[in-house]
C-alpha cells in the first residue's frame, strides 16, 4: 500500500517500513478512537474527564499556541517534520497553501489525519526523516521542528547528528523562507526547581549534560545559537514560551520580556512527579529584574532563516 486517504488528507506510505518504531503505547489507540469518533469541539471535555497527561499533550487546543500567532504567507508551502499526532498541523493547514508531514509512526499519522481530515492541502509521508527527505520537493517556506530536533540522533545517522540534521533542513528552505524549533531549554527554570528532564524523566539528568544519556539532546540559548549559525541559518530569533512550549500561555521575546510578578504559573507541569527545591515564582521574579529570564526561559521557539549563499 502507497497512499490511503482519510478524509481529505493523504498518507503516503512510500517509505514505511511496516512498523512503527516510536509509540506511546496503549494510548494512542484511545486517541485514535477519540479522533474518529469526536471533534475538536469535543477534546477539552475528554481531556477533562479522562484527567490523563497523554491525553492532554496529544489533544489539548493550548498546543496550538506555539504558532497560532504567527502571519503566515496563504500562498506558502509548508513542511512538518514530525508531526505526530497532528496537534500542530492544523494550524499550518489554515496558514498556509499546503502541508506536508512527516513522521515515523503510522499509527500517530492516522490520528493526525482523522482529526484534520476536513483540510484538502495535507499530505502525511510515513517512515524515517532521513529516507523521506530525498523525496520531498526542494523548497517550503515554512519548514517546523516543533519538539523534534532533541530527537535529531533517532531520524539521522553520524558523529554530529543535530547538525546535520538542521543541514539538510536548510537544504529545503526557500529564500527568506522560516524554519520554527520548538524545544526545551537545557538550563530550564523548572529543572534546577526540581522537575524531572522531560525525555528521559531523570532529576537534573541535562543540566549535569547527560551523563546517563546518548540517544535524545537539548541546549542552551547559547548552544541553540552556535548551532544555527554553524549550520548555515541566520537572523535567528528567540522567543520564550511560558510555562513552555508544549501548553503555552504567552510568549515572550527579546522586545517584550515578562515583568516581576507576571510568571506565577509554575506548577503546571502534568507530565512528571517532580521535587519542589524552591520558590519559582521568586526565582523568576528576581531573574526578570536582572535580565535573565532568557536564558533560564523553560522552553525555546526560535525563527531562522537559511544565510544567503
Amino acid at each position: 500500500m502507497e497512499n490511503e486517504y482519510i478524509g481529505k488528507v493523504k498518507i503516503n506510505y512510500m517509505n514505511y517500513g511496516g512498523e512503527d518504531l516510536y509509540s506511546d503505547g496503549a494510548v494512542e489507540d484511545e486517541l485514535l478512537s477519540i479522533v474518529k469518533d469526536g471533534r475538536e469541539e469535543d477534546y477539552d471535555r475528554i481531556i477533562t474527564e479522562k484527567n490523563f497527561w497523554p491525553i492532554t499533550y496529544h489533544l489539548s487546543h493550548i498546543r496550538q499556541n506555539i504558532l497560532e500567532w504567527y502571519p503566515f504567507d496563504k500562498g506558502g508551502r509548508a513542511l512538518e517534520i514530525g508531526a505526530g499526532c497532528g496537534a500542530i498541523t492544523g494550524v499550518l493547514a489554515r496558514g498556509c497553501e499546503s502541508v506536508t508531514c512527516v513522521d515515523l509512526s503510522r499509527k500517530r499519522s492516522m490520528i493526525n489525519a482523522y482529526r484534520n481530515r476536513d483540510y484538502g492541502n495535507i499530505e502525511i509521508r510515513v517512515g524515517n526523516f532521513q529516507d523521506v527527505e530525498p523525496g520531498l520537493p526542494d523548497y517550503y517556506e515554512y519548514i517546523t521542528l516543533i519538539g523534534v530536533l532533541e530527537y535529531g540522533a533517532s531520524y539521522i545517522q553520524g558523529e554530529r547528528p543535530y547538525e546535520e540534521f538542521l543541514r539538510i533542513v536548510r537544504r529545503h528552505l526557500a529564500p527568506n523562507g522560516k524554519l520554527f524549533i520548538a524545544i526545551e531549554n537545557k538550563y530550564g527554570l523548572k529543572y534546577w526547581a526540581g522537575c524531572k528532564e522531560d525525555h528521559v524523566s531523570r532529576y537534573y539528568e541535562g543540566i549535569e549534560g547527560y551523563t546517563h544519556t546518548t540517544d535524545v539532546r537539548t541546549f542552551s540559548k547559547k548552544g541553540l545559537q552556535e548551532m544555527l549559525e554553524e549550520t548555515g541559518y541566520s537572523n535567528v530569533t528567540f522567543y520564550y514560551p511560558y510555562p513552555d512550549y508544549k501548553l503555552p500561555m504567552m510568549i515572550y521575546s527579546d522586545k517584550r520580556l515578562p515583568h516581576p510578578g507576571e510568571l506565577v504559573r509554575n506548577g503546571v507541569h502534568l507530565d512528571n512527579d517532580r521535587l519542589v527545591t524552591f520558590d519559582e515564582r521568586k526565582v523568576f521574579d528576581s531573574l526578570a529584574e536582572d535580565g535573565m529570564f532568557p536564558e533560564f526561559s523553560n522552553s525555546f521557539l526560535v525563527v531562522a532563516e537559511a544565510k544567503e549563499s
